[in-house]
């Protein structure tokens, strides 16, 4: 099974070994949020460097503080910096309201037509291809960066939502998601998105299924212990859509939790529902959270050798 960790490490040597341990261990990926680091692009390039199999990857960059032009430019640079196409993934979004007017003080009036834009004018210049594009949000002519071996950097598209799922299918790679569990995977994203790649004549799109992991044998308690941890996710209306989907009632409820045995029934039943990989975020339960972050990383070690 394709399994992936969270990138973490808030120093260079602890990027290295974190990257190193996860390679030796068999897991297929990394995955980096936008604040790892201070860059996660930074990380990756560093990680990068030091294994030779493990896939990088962004989850995600924030399309709205980052022209494509330059998130291509950065992408191609951390692939040069790495030294070999093929390991590093690039995955973007939209962020949330809060996030791009509250913080940053940007318009969040359009995400989806942003975001379509967006990943048009990147993707193309991440194949290698001169972009001429003339949108409501972007208006760009470009070449592509250079990239090593002329390959192409490929990208996933942080989408949950309906139209952001079509851009994914027809332009990207494919998805990568937060808090989608099976149910959202097998009854919204994985008909949408395989819609939109076939209608558009591209392959059979990833989809990168994140959630919260916990082996632990008191269910109720590792369940009240996902939702004061991931509480945040439950607001954000993004989110919110998504755990509907889901027919669940928030992050506690979407969380894979339980002894090993349903752990890795509940991750099996992700692939069954479409998902091609799934990055695991563990979380620890109980007083010795040393032993508890232990337990769930040796069931996903486990899966991600099988």
């Amino acid at each position: 099974m394709r399994i992936g960790l969270p990138g973490l490490g808030r120093s260079a040597d602890r990027i290295v070994e974190q990257a190193q341990q996860a390679e030796a261990d068999g897991f297929t990926s990394l995955w980096y949020a936008s604040a790892v680091g201070g860059d996660p692009l930074a990380a990756i390039a560093v990680a990068g460097r030091a294994t030779s199999t493990i896939e990088l990857g962004t989850a995600v960059l924030q399309t709205y503080p980052c022209h494509p032009v330059l998130q291509a430019n950065r992408a191609a640079a951390v692939v040069s910096a790495i030294g070999a196409p093929g390991r590093f993934t690039l995955g973007v979004g939209p962020s949330h309201q809060p996030v791009i007017e509250g913080v940053l003080g940007l318009s969040y009036a359009t995400p989806g037509r942003h975001t379509d834009e967006y990943v048009q004018v990147l993707t193309a210049l991440l194949r290698g291809e001169q972009v001429s594009f003339a949108g409501e949000e972007f208006r760009v002519t470009a070449g592509p960066p250079p990239l090593v071996d002329g390959a192409e950097v490929p990208v996933l598209v942080a989408a949950l939502a309906p139209r952001l799922l079509r851009v994914a299918g027809r332009h990207a790679a494919g998805t990568i998601t937060w808090m989608a569990n099976a149910t959202a995977i097998e009854r919204h994203i994985a008909p949408r998105i395989r819609k939109a790649a076939a209608d558009a004549g591209r392959p059979e799109p990833r989809i990168v299924a994140g959630l919260p992991v916990a082996v632990h044998d008191d269910v109720a308690e590792a369940r009240s212990m996902a939702a004061e941890l991931f509480a945040a996710y439950g607001t954000l209306p993004n989110y919110r859509r998504i755990l509907d989907r889901g027919g669940v009632a928030g992050p506690g409820d979407a969380a894979i939790v339980g002894d090993e045995a349903s752990v890795a029934a509940q991750i099996e039943a992700l692939f069954a529902a479409g998902t091609t990989d799934v990055w695991a975020a563990p979380f620890a339960v109980g007083g010795d959270r040393s032993a508890s972050r232990a337990r769930t990383r040796a069931v996903l070690q486990e899966l991600a050798n099988t």
